[in-house]
């Protein structure tokens, strides 16, 4: 997936309000950029980070950048948009990118499910409907080693226990942890951030729900999957 605007560098002043970032470009000017993230952002939004924003001249957008990566400046990566993992997994599903994934010839996205929600992917056409919800992972406390969730997140445990109950109507249902990192070898559950989320992952696991961890590929020219990594919990 390729940015459509060319990315520009700045440095982070302050993340507030959860969608707003003031950040100073190169030429000394100091403008708010949109955060299209909901989450804590933990480790990531430390004033001075030096970061990359994607210019905009849509005159229906009142901010004109999006911050898009955090640039550790020893040659690694995170995206902090947590729209580009839906789109950058669809990519990679149609072009059968994903060789777990790859037999099922349907792809819908967005599907009415559960209560009230809708399934990021349900893949179909070769046995029982898969259904696939998708976390974005950018958390990391110990070196090489990915964390979800940065911040408790009462919808993705409704997700897994609605996971859960497709799996117990006869379907098949996976939780895929993409990673928007480029420094991570493994994936676990913060469980001591949302121990909640970690029993619904326990019920889940134990009911049939299956889990993929991938990790992406990361410049200022744009994001892509990559290569699957191990999940270790429990």
């Amino acid at each position: 997936m390729r940015f459509q605007t060319p990315l520009v560098p700045a440095v982070l002043i302050r993340r507030y309000k959860r969608f707003l970032a003031d950040v100073r470009l190169e030429d000394g000017r100091e403008v708010t950029a949109h955060c299209a993230n909901p989450g804590s952002m933990l480790g990531l939004k430390d004033s001075g980070l030096r970061i990359w924003l994607e210019p905009n001249d849509d005159p229906k957008k009142k901010l004109k950048y999006g911050w898009r990566l955090v640039d550790h400046e020893n040659g690694h990566f995170t995206g902090v948009d947590t729209s580009v993992p839906n789109r950058a997994l669809k990519s990679a599903l149609l072009a059968r990118q994903i060789p777990e994934l790859a037999a099922h010839p349907v792809v819908r996205a967005e599907v009415k499910y559960g209560e009230n929600s809708r399934v990021d992917f349900l893949l179909s056409g070769n046995g029982p409907d898969l259904y696939v919800e998708v976390k974005c992972v950018t958390l990391s406390r110990q070196k090489g080693l990915g964390e979800f969730p940065d911040s408790v997140t009462a919808r993705g445990t409704k997700h897994l226990r609605e996971l859960q109950q497709m799996v117990a109507e006869g379907h098949h249902a996976m939780m895929f942890y993409l990673v928007q990192r480029t420094d991570i070898d493994s994936v676990t559950l913060a469980d001591d951030i949302d121990p909640t989320y970690a029993a619904a992952f326990a019920g889940a696991r134990a009911a049939g729900v299956d889990v993929m961890a991938y990790d992406c590929v990361i410049s200022p020219e744009g994001v892509d999957i990559g290569k699957p990594l191990p999940f270790a919990w429990g």
